[in-house]
């Protein structure tokens, strides 16, 4: 139960805080998750919101089903969902009802803009993390290269996001593992 609890509130407050959808909604989301409730590691949730990047759909229920399910079964799945739907729910039905009567008062449009740089600096910082993390298990050059590949591929020739994470899924899932491999000549075949 208490797991149940746990994950209501983890998605409710990334639900509830993240401003603007689901972007904002990932570094609330990988502190909740990674941070505070220690469910994954941040290699983990790299994954998951690689691969959430990849479907159709808001990210930020994707990665809520599939977190949930994964600490709570199907019952942690709906649950996880609901919380992160609830906020936004309620905020619509509450607000657009205020703030359009408001909608052309200077503080309304102030408060768009005020909230933008945060969740900047927000995600700059959650993408500076995952850079960092990422020395681990490319180094600097493969990470350097895979980010202004992507930056190319994205900006540049328009590509969408989705295309470019499976093709870099398929190339580390298909890529010989240097490591592993043995080139000695008793593993080839040949007499030493």
């Amino acid at each position: 139960m208490k797991t149940q609890i746990d994950l209501f509130i983890a998605f409710f407050r990334s639900g509830i805080l993240g401003f603007g959808g689901g972007p904002s909604a990932i570094p609330l989301v990988h502190k909740e998750v990674v941070s505070t409730f220690k469910w994954m590691s941040d290699e983990e949730f790299s994954d998951v919101l690689a691969l959430g990047n990849t479907l159709p759909g808001p990210i930020n229920t994707k990665m809520a089903g599939y977190i949930g399910y994964r600490v709570g079964g199907v019952f942690g799945m709906v649950n996880a969902v609901s919380a992160s739907i609830v906020p936004s729910i309620l905020l619509m039905i509450v607000l657009l009802t205020t703030l359009t009567s408001f909608k052309d008062q200077p503080w309304v449009a102030g408060m768009t803009q005020g909230v933008i740089p945060v969740v900047a600096v927000m995600l700059a910082v959650l993408t500076w993390d995952f850079f960092k993390k990422s020395k681990q298990g490319l180094g600097w050059k493969g990470s350097v290269l895979i980010l202004t590949s992507s930056f190319l591929l994205i900006e540049l020739l328009g590509i969408h996001p989705g295309i470019v994470i499976a093709a870099l899924l398929a190339f580390a899932l298909f890529k010989p593992d240097s490591k592993n491999e043995d080139h000695s000549p008793k593993k080839r075949g040949e007499v030493g």
